[in-house]
C-alpha cells in the first residue's frame, strides 16, 4: 500500500522501525519508533502522528482563527518559535499567519491532563505559566523558569507547574478537527495523507495546489506586515 503526503513529491510506504534503527521525523525533527511512513530515496520519514496530522484545526489557544498545517515556515529566517513550548522548529508547524501563531504538531495535540509520578493528582495543560504574584514561577521536574507567555502542566490545588514537555512526550492527534471543510481542504477530516493515489491523481494535484496557493499567500501576508512596519519607523524617524 502507498501514500501520497502533501509536503513530499513521492509516495511513502509503511515501514516498522526495527531496534537499533535511527530514523529521523521530517515532520517533527525526533526520532521514529513504531511504524512509520518512509521515502527511502528522499530519506524522508514521518511518525503516524506527523503524517496523519489534519490539514486545518480550531485549538482552543487560538480561537480567533483556523490554523493551518505547513511543512515548512513562511519566515525569512526559515524557522519558527512555537508559542506553546518557546522551542524553534523548522519543519511542520501549525500555523496563523495573520496572527504569527506557530505550533509544533506534537505540542498541537498535547493531551489536556496528564499523570505524572512526581505529583499525586493529574496535571491539566494551560495556555500560560500558573501565575503568582511577586514571585517567579519554577517548574516543579528541571526546576527552570516558567515563562508565562508559554504553555504549562499543572496543579491549582498545589500550585504545581511543570513545563509541557517535562510532563509528557504524549500525543493525542485529532483532538481539534474542525466542523466543516475550509477552502481548498480535504474531507474526512483533512488527513495530511492520501490512499491509492494512482485512483485519485487528479484531487491530489488539485490539493497540493490549494495548498501551495496558501502558503504563497501567507507569505505575501508577512511581507506586507513587514513593509507596514518598516513604513511606521520610517514615518516616526521623519517626525522626530
Amino acid at each position: 500500500m502507498e501514500y501520497k503526503h502533501f509536503s513530499h513529491r513521492h509516495n511513502l510506504n509503511i515501514h516498522q522501525v526495527q531496534q537499533g534503527q535511527q530514523l529521523l521525523c521530517s515532520g517533527c525533527e525526533s526520532f521514529c519508533h513504531g511504524s512509520v511512513y518512509a521515502c527511502w530515496q528522499c530519506n524522508f520519514f514521518l511518525h503516524s502522528h506527523c503524517g496523519n496530522a489534519t490539514r486545518y484545526m480550531k485549538h482552543p489557544s487560538h480561537p480567533s482563527h483556523a490554523l493551518i498545517l505547513i511543512p515548512e515556515p513562511t519566515y525569512c529566517s526559515g524557522s519558527f518559535l512555537c508559542n506553546a513550548c518557546g522551542q524553534s522548529g523548522n519543519t511542520f508547524s501549525y500555523c496563523c499567519a495573520l496572527c504569527e501563531v506557530d505550533l509544533h504538531v506534537h505540542c498541537a495535540f498535547l493531551p489536556p491532563v496528564v499523570s505524572h509520578k512526581v505529583h499525586l493528582h493529574e496535571l491539566s495543560l494551560t495556555h500560560s505559566a500558573l501565575e503568582k504574584k511577586g514571585a517567579p514561577q519554577f517548574c516543579k521536574i528541571c526546576s527552570k523558569s516558567l515563562e508565562s507567555k508559554h504553555w504549562t502542566y499543572g496543579c491549582t490545588k498545589c500550585d504545581f507547574g511543570v513545563h509541557t514537555f517535562c510532563a509528557t512526550t504524549e500525543v493525542k492527534p485529532g483532538l481539534y478537527q474542525m466542523e466543516g471543510p475550509a477552502d481548498g481542504a480535504t474531507p474526512e477530516g483533512y488527513p495530511g495523507l492520501q490512499q491509492d493515489v494512482c485512483e485519485a491523481k487528479e484531487d491530489q494535484i488539485e490539493v497540493e495546489l490549494s495548498e501551495e496557493a496558501l502558503i504563497q499567500l501567507y507569505k505575501l501576508q508577512l511581507q506586507m506586515q513587514m513593509a507596514e512596519q518598516v513604513a511606521q519607523v520610517v514615518a516616526s524617524m521623519n517626525l522626530s
